[in-house]
């Protein structure tokens, strides 16, 4: 080969091996700044996340110089100079009485994406929401309003079940999307709620206490604090004024640990009397594509609120039960019969019937506690989405309806055959145990007639999609799928 050739080869590896290099480098891009006002513990939260998910990071704070730890990476500067970098994304974390000095900073942040997470003490504090007040002082900035309702707890430890939804709402597209890029990137679900008026709705969110336990405490409060007082009646007055005796001490135990079963039952059977409910309305229907009853939708959407109540109250049953053999009153009375019988020389006749129905009675207790314990594991985020649908469905639905056959079961068994002697009605006025077998016992036998092959046949066919078709409706057709 001759030495022209040799020369020319040479040139084009080295002009190859050069021109390789600009794409070495295209390869690793630069990551993308974001900037955060405020360093309190949600800003320095948000910026670790931010620095863990592959953002750079830097902060603008009134003590640059002295405002505590932050994340190891993270720059720090005044609000000035940390408004002039080239972040087009600013997470505004401080509280709006400190908004104030933003205004001055207008030309700085004119054309960038202000992400407000500020909240309230209490609701309608201010005639505005906090966004669109910040929307007002900086009318060149896009402001959307977001991470609101995550605590710094949850940044910092990463997002539960429970706090993986980020709502946000503004009145830019581009804006939202590049909010929501951000979310995603830090494993959370973005809900967009719409244009910045939102803005007041997702601000009064953190500030609602147990929204969606208000029903079901108020129902369990009102069932506890009627069967209180009608028990207290009566046991503890009737027994007062007709015998003279004073048995005011058994309010503390006795009396209580009459009242948690009888709510527990009943709360447990109003967890499934809604879907009994549903049931024959769709089947009276003929179809599922109407809606239910407002009150019907509410009822089966706290239905979780309330099972777990009821395992509460369960809970607490048993655990008066356990007391029971350490009581002063119990031993008391168990010394004294044992005395009674040594001086009169009496030998208790074992009776085959009440073993049968106590063991019956303590087996069905505790099995039915066992499986209201499995339903209460299962509700739990962490358990459910371990769980397929078919699986949830199975131990919520199928066991669920087990749970109540047992508890119900194991009341019929306290009763026994109380109910048919005269002195069981005080006053004229029923048990309190019997009162809570009203709504258990409608809730099986109605399950008990949906679940017949004729019911069940159309029932089903109906949540497949099938209508029935109205004859007085020609164009009606039956939709099979």
């Amino acid at each position: 080969m001759s030495a022209d050739r040799l020369s020319s080869v040479s040139k084009e590896v080295k002009s190859e091996s050069v021109s390789l290099c600009p794409l070495g480098a295209a390869a690793a891009p630069e990551q993308e700044l974001l900037c955060i006002f405020g360093t309190g513990d949600f800003g320095r939260s948000l910026g670790q996340r931010l620095l863990q998910s592959g953002y750079r990071v830097v902060y603008g704070s009134r003590r640059p110089h002295s405002c505590g730890p932050l994340p190891q990476g993270a720059q720090v500067m005044s609000h000035a100079a940390a408004a002039a970098q080239s972040a087009s994304l600013v997470f505004v974390c401080i509280h709006r009485e400190h908004y104030d000095f933003l205004e001055t900073l207008a030309p700085q942040l004119k054309g960038k994406v202000l992400v407000d997470v500020s909240n309230n003490l209490k609701k309608n504090l201010y005639p505005e929401a906090n966004a669109e007040y910040l929307q007002r002082l900086i009318p060149g900035a896009h402001v959307v309003k977001a991470f609101n309702t995550l605590s710094a707890w949850a940044l910092q430890n990463g997002p539960s079940d429970a706090s993986r939804q980020v709502y946000l709402c503004g009145n830019g597209a581009e804006a939202k999307e590049a909010v929501s890029e951000v979310a995603i990137k830090l494993g959370l679900t973005v809900l967009d709620r719409g244009s910045l008026t939102a803005a007041r709705e997702l601000e009064d969110f953190p500030l609602q206490l147990f929204p969606e336990w208000r029903l079901p405490l108020r129902l369990a409060a009102s069932l506890a604090a009627f069967f209180f007082f009608y028990l207290l009646i009566r046991d503890v007055v009737y027994t007062y004024a007709g015998e003279g005796r004073d048995i005011s001490f058994r309010i503390m135990v006795s009396l209580a640990n009459k009242v948690f079963p009888i709510v527990s039952l009943i709360m447990l059977a109003l967890c499934y009397l809604p879907g009994v409910i549903a049931a024959f309305l769709q089947l009276y229907r003929g179809t599922k594509y109407k809606r239910f009853p407002n009150w019907l939708d509410r009822w089966m959407l706290c239905r979780k609120q309330l099972g777990l109540l009821a395992l509460g109250f369960a809970s607490l049953h048993v655990l008066y039960t356990l007391i029971i053999p350490i009581r002063y009153y119990v031993r008391f009375r168990l010394a004294g019969s044992t005395i009674s019988n040594i001086k009169e020389n009496k030998t208790p006749v074992f009776d085959t019937t009440m073993a049968w129905r106590t063991d019956s009675y303590y087996s069905m207790g505790i099995l039915g506690y066992a499986f209201y314990v499995l339903l209460g594991i299962t509700s739990l985020p962490s358990v459910s989405n371990a769980l397929s649908w078919r699986e949830f469905s199975f131990i919520q639905s199928k066991m669920g309806y087990l749970t109540l056959f047992f508890c119900t079961f194991h009341t019929y068994l306290y009763g026994w055959s109380r109910f048919l002697f005269p002195s069981t009605y005080k006053w004229y006025t029923p048990p309190g145990y019997m009162l809570s077998l009203v709504v258990p016992s409608v809730v099986l036998v109605l399950k008990l007639l949906i679940v017949l092959p004729c019911v069940d046949r159309t029932l089903t066919r109906i949540r497949r999609g099938w209508e029935r078709t109205d004859p007085k409706d020609d164009t009606k057709k039956s939709l099979l799928t």
